[in-house]
């Protein structure tokens, strides 16, 4: 998109290719900022929705800035969502599960601890992590996505992995 014949993105085939363009990139910055806890597809989903509904006022060149920024805002109202809902939820067991109540309290137990630790990591060490890890990319990728060399991202990705290697018991990634 490199001349700008819209001045707005109510085009719909505009406003497709916009969608094309940004939606990967806004789930997975939603996704590495919030988790998946907060479902960042139907944000980014909603971000798109938000921007087709104000497509007479936003221009092709401000798309992505309002796209990341609704996003973004999005999210944070679930997170406010979520802590008044985890203020007043009064948790009632599942009576009808099978596994073992012990190994129910120690899963959810690791589960959290597992989200401390990738919370104690420095923003780049978890996005390298998780990049690598969950979405399987190879380093020389992540270097070039994050703009930088396949040192420093094999170091961020060691680095995180020592540091929840000593957080966590029993740690291991296949």
């Amino acid at each position: 998109m490199e001349k700008s014949l819209h001045k707005d993105v109510c085009d719909e085939t505009v406003f497709s290719k916009i969608y094309e363009k940004y939606a990967q990139s806004l789930h997975d910055f939603l996704y590495y900022k919030y988790g998946e806890k907060l479902n960042p597809g139907d944000k980014a989903q909603d971000a798109f929705t938000k921007l087709w509904e104000n497509c007479k006022k936003v221009t092709l060149e401000k798309a992505k800035s309002f796209l990341f920024t609704v996003g973004n805002n999005l999210m944070l109202n679930e997170v406010k969502h979520q802590k008044v809902v985890l203020k007043y939820q009064n948790q009632v067991p599942n009576a009808h599960d099978h596994e073992n109540p012990e190994f129910l309290l120690e899963k959810e137990q690791y589960l959290k601890k597992y989200q401390a630790a990738l919370g104690n990591l420095s923003e780049d060490q978890r996005v390298a992590f998780m990049l690598n890890k969950v979405e399987g990319k190879k380093h020389e990728e992540i270097a070039q996505m994050l703009g930088v060399t396949r040192k420093v991202v094999e170091y961020r990705i060691y680095s995180a992995f020592d540091q929840l290697k000593k957080e966590l018991e029993n740690f291991r990634i296949k």
